[in-house]
């Protein structure tokens, strides 16, 4: 699909952080270096335990007062603010949560400016540019015409082709963030210490993972119930997290993780076939 498009992202969980002590306390809760929030962007970040395993995955701004707004999935607030506070001493911070709450509606490309009440932030959740709308709950407001709003097999397949990697799929607990490729966007190597910080550095320098998350394509449909990913000789090499629901361009796109030393992988086809998996 080319153009613009819309994706309804619900209602999602949101704390917001104040205080002389904030920016200081939340760059040693997350993989992200916060002080590069503001300017109307929106950055991802990882929540690690010491292990560096994943907890969580957020998105950090900052509103017109300098107060950090932490965003995670939704229904997720009450465990997301029992892990950043957990540390939280004689710091002088206050946490809260948004009232009224808010929704959130994410255009792709150069968003236009956004209606009254709305408040537009810089995001690119979807891998290229784009804009986070912010809508106060029970606000209602029409999609820009330029822009079609995006859902189900549409929504799912735009993901996938975009190579973004969705919780409960290619994100998920005890997951190292490396493994997913999150280096680039969600860590900060230069910010200093953070819980899991340790563990996510030495892997940096080792250069190496136990498995990787890649985008591919294939070029016909894979089965649902046969995700595993094999090598020449059929060992196991990995397995497809998300498999795009409509073929673009005459192949289908695919998320999964494939294990370290594996150089060619096979992917299932109908009628208990394989396939070859053909990374981008």
């Amino acid at each position: 699909m080319s153009g613009r498009v819309a994706i309804d992202i619900g209602a999602p969980s949101v704390l917001v952080f104040r205080g002389p002590d904030a920016e200081r306390y939340l760059n040693g809760q997350l993989t992200q270096d916060v002080r590069r929030a503001g300017s109307g962007q929106t950055f991802p970040s990882c929540v690690t335990d010491a292990k560096g395993r994943l907890q969580f995955r957020v998105w950090i701004a900052r509103d017109d007062e300098g107060a950090f707004l932490v965003q995670g999935e939704p229904g997720i607030a009450d465990d997301l603010e029992a892990r950043l506070t957990r540390y939280l001493i004689a710091d002088d911070v206050d946490v809260s949560r948004p009232d009224p709450p808010f929704r959130m509606m994410h255009l792709t490309g150069d968003s236009p400016a956004p209606p009254e009440r709305v408040v537009s932030l810089g995001c690119a959740r979807f891998g290229g540019p784009g804009a986070d709308w912010w809508i106060p709950d029970g606000f209602d407001i029409g999609i820009p015409d330029e822009w079609k709003l995006l859902a189900g097999d549409e929504f799912e397949a735009f993901r996938i082709r975009r190579g973004t990697p969705a919780w409960g799929r290619e994100l998920f607990e005890g997951l190292l963030p490396p493994e997913a490729v999150l280096e680039a966007s969600d860590i900060s190597y230069q910010k200093g210490c953070y819980i899991g910080q340790e563990v996510i550095s030495r892997m940096k320098r080792a250069g190496k993972t136990n498995k990787r998350l890649v985008h591919a394509v294939v070029d016909e449909a894979v089965p649902d119930d046969d995700l595993a990913l094999a090598g020449p000789d059929g060992s196991d090499a990995g397995f497809l997290t998300s498999v795009s629901p409509l073929a673009h361009d005459g192949v289908f796109h695919v998320l999964g993780y494939v294990n370290r030393g594996a150089t060619e992988c096979f992917a299932a086809a109908p009628g208990g076939r394989r396939q070859p998996l053909r990374p981008l």
